[in-house]
């Protein structure tokens, strides 16, 4: 086999390794319980200006022509204030490039054009055939895009993706991928980005966790603060008080999601997206 044979084999077996390590991550996470806080929803940009903390927003829609929902809870909004803080005392911008999503924004979003081309692209590459298996696909999906309620970070109004600009020259920091990067790049330890760039990302990580925040292990833009994800890798022994919400937009406050455990789609939509999939990229 050549080097180039080798590192192709390498990276696949790194990504089929780290999917199935998330997913056995999520299963566990099915068991976490919660005691829900029943916190009302808050804004970010409002608070952020109140509290005079220069951050950054994304300004694409999450998917179709639906904006992003830049609210957290309100037991949130304090810690990532102090995030954004001293990013900026190291010379940085606090980028949030998303945050509450609705369930309709949740189940939208795995179908989206682009991500899903790109999962159903890398598991094709893991699997080495141009017709994986809908089950796998969709075991790809679930990690890389919570499917079910219970496992929705942004859903419980308790999580953010984000990205950091250098404050000179307003550039993005080089994390060893851009923002929805979905690859082996993606786990926050990938083997195969450069040292430089893992630093940066520890950097950043480590000004998140001192302000309560936990990083996603699988995803290196996702933190989240007081969900199970969270309980879980800061080893708390506390029950999550967030989980999955219905949000009213005229005041933000919040109904909890009885159904935590009902998947946001099923086996056929996955397969009506595949298809769909293979029809835009032959």
């Amino acid at each position: 086999m050549t080097d180039n044979g080798w590192e192709a084999s390498s990276r696949i077996a790194y990504w089929r390794e780290s999917m199935e390590r998330a997913r056995g991550f999520m299963d566990r996470m099915m068991e976490y319980p919660v005691i829900e806080s029943r916190e009302a929803l808050c804004s970010i940009p409002e608070a952020a200006q109140a509290a005079g903390v220069e951050v950054k927003f994304s300004d694409t829609p999450i998917v179709d022509d639906i904006p992003r929902i830049f609210e957290v809870r309100e037991g949130v909004m304090g810690p990532l204030l102090e995030a954004a803080a001293e990013m900026v005392e190291r010379g940085w911008i606090l980028k949030i490039e998303d945050g509450f999503r609705t369930a309709e924004m949740q189940r939208k979003l795995a179908r989206k054009e682009g991500i899903f081309d790109t999962i159903l692209r890398k598991t094709a590459w893991e699997v080495g055939t141009e017709d994986p298996d809908a089950e796998i696909v969709f075991r790809r999906v679930s990690v890389l895009v919570a499917t079910v309620p219970k496992l929705a970070g942004h859903m419980s109004g308790c999580a953010v993706d984000i990205s950091v600009l250098d404050r000179d020259t307003r550039e993005l920091l080089e994390r060893g991928g851009p923002y929805l990067e979905m690859s082996e790049l993606t786990p926050m330890f990938s083997p195969f980005i450069s040292p430089e760039a893992l630093i940066r990302r520890a950097e950043i990580t480590a000004v998140m966790e001192r302000c309560g925040f936990a990083a996603y292990p699988y995803e290196f833009w996702h933190y989240s603060l007081g969900d199970a994800f969270a309980e879980d890798l800061r080893h708390t022994g506390s029950p999550a008080c967030y989980a999955a919400v219905h949000r009213n937009p005229t005041d933000r406050s919040i109904e909890p999601i009885d159904e935590l455990a009902v998947p946001l789609h099923d086996g056929q939509d996955i397969l009506e997206e595949i298809k769909r999939a293979k029809a835009r990229l032959h």
